[in-house]
């Protein structure tokens, strides 16, 4: 039997009917009432007639011709019945409309034409957010990856950390805080808004609107993602708390790319973080520099958060690990093999190293993030269970 009962409402009576059809293709929810007119005010009859249906979810349509009704009928109906999902259907084409819906109260928002795959896609995160259950005032994890020197691979570590976490665990948030992010090229998407534009919102900022200005990458894993062009105004540190505030409320794991960014907001994030991933390369060059982003980061408290992972590593003779240690200031966590042009490639064709399976670098993301979480109480309970059921 179908899991999610469904109401419509489209003033269209053919995509009314695509959209009736659409829900009963999906195998695990169920039209069980449509409606051709917008509600206007609660005590409209059409919201009496929607309650009486008592929907888990309703779709409204947002015609290019009638927006305002549209939206305002989200808005109205997620207030009469906060109990109910409200997903909004319309063009991915108009940026504001698809923000106006999720301020509105919209938990999605589903491209127009609409397929059935979207429509199950939708409802299986609907579930899936239903049955999480999370521990009495339990907060995600911050790992925030920052540069010794340029060209060192945070933006690489970040990005193919994330998706080693996701993978293993779910629910992971990628947030590019660089001064010019590059997250979105490695991943091959084209993000509509940027960290820029929840910190502008921040005032109204609420899960549903957070999650609308990230993009989602194949896999599940939710990138913010960093700005095109540089900064005019830099948005205050306080603002920035506020947003890993929210951040840290929904996801599980939060990864940070600050990239080359070593400012105040930097810092501030380095001090919400669980571990600071400072990556390096094994020169005399850039070992100097980690030293001194290190104590700069240090500076406000959290030295044993930062550790040092080297990056394109390979053994030279007559240096030591603990060489590198001495030389950073910072204990070593992980190191990733030399693999310039795997790397570079992936880079360039936009496909990271995680969705290359069986390499060499790909494994070694996998045990970085296994690494990082193996104190985790619910990963070691996990672990444990799987391994008695074999």
């Amino acid at each position: 039997m179908p899991e999610l009962s469904v109401v419509i409402v489209a003033a269209d009576g053919e995509q009314r009917a695509v959209l009736q059809v659409l829900v009963d293709g999906t195998s695990v929810a169920r039209s069980v009432h449509t409606s051709a007119t917008f509600p206007v005010a609660g005590t409209d009859p059409v919201i009496r007639r929607i309650q009486s249906a008592n929907p888990d979810v309703i779709l409204v349509d947002i015609p290019a011709d009638n927006t305002s009704s549209a939206l305002h009928s989200v808005e109205l109906l997620h207030q009469e019945m906060p109990d109910s999902a409200v997903f909004a259907v319309g063009s991915m084409a108009e940026p504001q409309v698809i923000v106006s819906a999720m301020r509105a109260g919209a938990r999605e928002f589903i491209e127009r034409p609409t397929t059935t795959t979207d429509l199950l896609e939708a409802f299986v995160r609907l579930t899936a957010a239903q049955r999480k259950v999370r521990r009495e005032g339990a907060r995600g994890k911050v790992f925030t990856v920052v540069n010794a020197k340029g060209g060192s691979g945070a933006t690489t570590v970040a990005v193919n950390l994330a998706l080693a976490l996701q993978s293993a665990h779910g629910n992971v948030a990628l947030i590019d805080i660089a001064p010019l992010g590059h997250t979105a090229l490695q991943m091959n998407v084209k993000p509509l808004f940027t960290v820029a534009d929840a910190i502008r919102n921040l005032h109204r900022l609420d899960s549903s609107l957070l999650e609308s200005f990230m993009t989602r990458h194949s896999g599940g894993l939710q990138l913010l993602a960093g700005t095109s062009a540089p900064a005019g105004v830099e948005p205050s540190t306080s603002e920035f708390a506020r947003l890993f505030d929210m951040l840290v409320g929904l996801f599980r794991y939060v990864v940070v790319d600050a990239s080359t960014r070593t400012d105040p907001t930097t810092r501030l994030v380095c001090n919400l973080s669980e571990t600071v991933l400072l990556v390096a390369h094994a020169d005399v060059a850039t070992l100097w520099s980690a030293a001194r982003v290190q104590q700069y980061l240090s500076e406000t408290g959290g030295r044993d958060r930062v550790r040092l992972v080297l990056n394109r590593f390979r053994k030279i003779a007559g240096f030591s690990e603990s060489d590198a240690e001495a030389a950073a200031g910072a204990k070593l966590l992980w190191k990733i093999p030399n693999q310039y042009f795997a790397v570079s490639t992936a880079i360039d064709r936009g496909i990271p190293l995680m969705q290359q399976n069986h390499t060499e670098i790909a494994r070694s993301f996998i045990g970085l993030a296994a690494r990082l979480t193996e104190n985790d109480e619910e990963v070691r309970r996990t672990a444990w269970s799987l391994f008695k059921t074999v």
